[in-house]
């Protein structure tokens, strides 16, 4: 059978980097505050010259290095990102434009903070389906460009840059020991709408708004929808959390990492936690955090890696991939 296997990763931040306690002279806050609740030390600020497409872009031709492949390699582009250049047309096209790809095609993904793991499900699909052989899987953000700086409740929480993976088909025999995706589970439900969400749009007030979130909400529901994807995508490989190597998931909050890995059984010498580098950078969260543990050794060929993330909407989801 065909199985989508990852073949390079890069990443890609801006220059600025913003430490919490930059925060004190512009709200009531602390570092103290900042890194007991949520983890987080720094996050990068993108500058008026860094936007959601330069740094996808980077990021993309990081991946491409790291696989050893050129944009004339590559069919499609899937784009997770909440924070496009433009409202159209999808940044992902001016992405394919900047790495003078004129072949294949691109589009966006929207599942806020899920993005990725949403991009990499339905990279897969087009892998398997035979309409791709090598698909860059991209999630780039600027969540700076949508926050209230004056609300210390979200404000220090948000950072910028951008991921990338390359997967490209691959044989395997249908069992868990082959290289790629092997499994994925993803969900939504709108109901949740008004705890995370962004108060404006084209065809509401044709502004672009800012970031509103209730995030006594939010945590409260994020530790059972988080294990239950982990749960059922576990079902369908037929595995269980000790047979993971790692466990890579959406850098929110160290609190909602350290409860979900604890509720699943997840050893915590196996979880990629980057949130104390990157703050949330919603769908390039996951993408920087592999791109942190391929770096430095941890994450290597052959290991079973689950990925995991929630956002607004709320979307949530899993994909477990053999490296």
């Amino acid at each position: 059978m065909i199985r989508s296997v990852v073949r390079g990763s890069g990443a890609a931040l801006p220059r600025r980097i913003m430490k919490n306690a930059d925060f004190e002279g512009m709200v009531e806050t602390s570092d103290e505050w900042i890194v007991q609740r949520t983890g987080i030390r720094q996050r990068h600020v993108a500058a008026d010259d860094e936007t959601t497409a330069s740094l996808g872009e980077a990021a993309a031709r990081a991946a491409l290095d790291s696989a050893g492949l050129t944009p004339a390699d590559i069919d499609l582009i899937v784009l997770a990102t909440s924070t496009p250049n433009n409202t159209f047309p999808a940044t992902a096209v001016e992405i394919q434009n900047r790495l003078g790809m004129h072949h294949g095609f691109a589009f966006d993904m929207q599942a806020v903070c899920s993005g990725f793991v949403y991009a990499v499900a339905t990279a897969d699909l087009y892998i398997r389906g035979g309409l791709a052989k090598r698909v860059l899987v991209i999630g780039s953000e600027t969540f700076s460009r949508i926050l209230d700086w004056s609300d210390r409740s979200t404000c220090v929480l948000f950072g910028d840059g951008a991921g990338a993976l390359v997967l490209e088909a691959g044989e395997g025999v249908g069992g868990v020991a082959d290289r790629g995706v092997l499994a994925a589970s993803l969900r939504s439900d709108g109901v949740h709408k008004d705890k995370l969400f962004v108060d404006g749009g084209p065809s509401t007030t044709g502004t672009v708004g800012h970031l509103r979130m209730e995030g006594r909400e939010v945590f409260k529901h994020a530790v059972g929808m988080i294990t239950d994807v982990i749960e059922a995508t576990f079902a369908q490989a037929g595995i269980t959390a000790d047979d993971l190597d790692w466990f890579v998931p959406h850098q929110a909050n160290k609190r909602i990492i350290d409860a979900s890995a604890k509720k699943l059984g997840i050893a915590e010498q196996k979880v990629v936690v980057t949130v104390d580098l990157h703050g949330n950078t919603s769908a390039a969260s996951v993408p920087l955090a592999l791109s942190v543990a391929v770096a430095d050794g941890r994450i290597k060929k052959g290991d079973l890696v689950l990925l995991e993330a929630m956002g607004g909407g709320f979307t949530w989801g899993a994909v477990l991939v053999r490296w």
